[in-house]
């Protein structure tokens, strides 16, 4: 490949391509899954495509909706939520969750899962997942263009007070396995996911300073 032969666009003025590749180059992404409940104990639960840990102590997470959803609306109302890991045995159930119901149905129920309450916030664990981020709302951001115009896109971050692991997990040392959890994780175009294999792993440490 020569260095000069690129594709090149400007967002502004459209890609050009069957399907806008931004998703596609940043991935695979890890999927936020994000179970709520609103001021009248109501439960939602929603898997968002833009999703990421941003710092260790404290750890903080966060996920960006396009619009002002019920998740977002419910994590500003009551200042908590829990993320789920999901996993290829959840990934057909995770897909159900996003399904646009009717408000106020459930989509635990509705995708057959088990909610099971958070130890340090009220908002409902996915008990089939093996993974659960229980967290405060540290801050909501309205997104911005680089000229300054608001954009219809909430950026959530809070901080995780609390972790649920399987132990099946850990290894004898007590280090989490990612390829044993199977995470999914979300790639471009409008159906694809990744998982994770022990097969791909490859190791590098951090050089010395020269």
């Amino acid at each position: 490949m020569s260095f000069d032969d690129r594709y090149f666009y400007e967002p502004a003025k459209g890609h050009g391509l069957p399907h806008d590749p931004l998703n596609a180059i940043v991935g695979p992404r890890p999927i936020g899954w994000i179970a709520s409940r609103n001021a009248q104990g109501q439960r939602n639960l929603a898997p968002y495509s833009f999703f990421n840990c941003f710092n260790y102590r404290p750890p903080i997470i966060g996920f960006a909706s396009s619009g002002w959803k019920d998740s977002v609306k419910n994590i500003v109302e009551t200042g908590e939520f829990v993320w789920n890991l999901t996993t290829r045995s959840l990934a057909i159930k995770m897909n159900e969750s996003s399904a646009s119901l009717a408000h106020g149905r459930d989509e635990f129920e509705f995708a057959g899962l088990t909610p099971t309450p958070g130890t340090l916030v009220a908002a409902d664990r996915v008990a089939e997942s093996p993974v659960n981020f229980e967290c405060k709302l540290s801050q909501c951001i309205q997104l911005q263009s680089a000229a300054g115009e608001k954009i219809d896109t909430w950026l959530v971050l809070g901080e995780v007070v609390a972790v649920h692991i399987a132990r099946h997990l850990l290894d004898e040392q007590g280090i989490y396995q990612t390829a044993l959890a199977e995470p999914v994780l979300r790639a471009g175009g409008p159906s694809a996911y990744y998982g994770i294999s022990e097969d791909l792993r490859f190791d590098l440490t951090r050089p010395d300073a020269r």
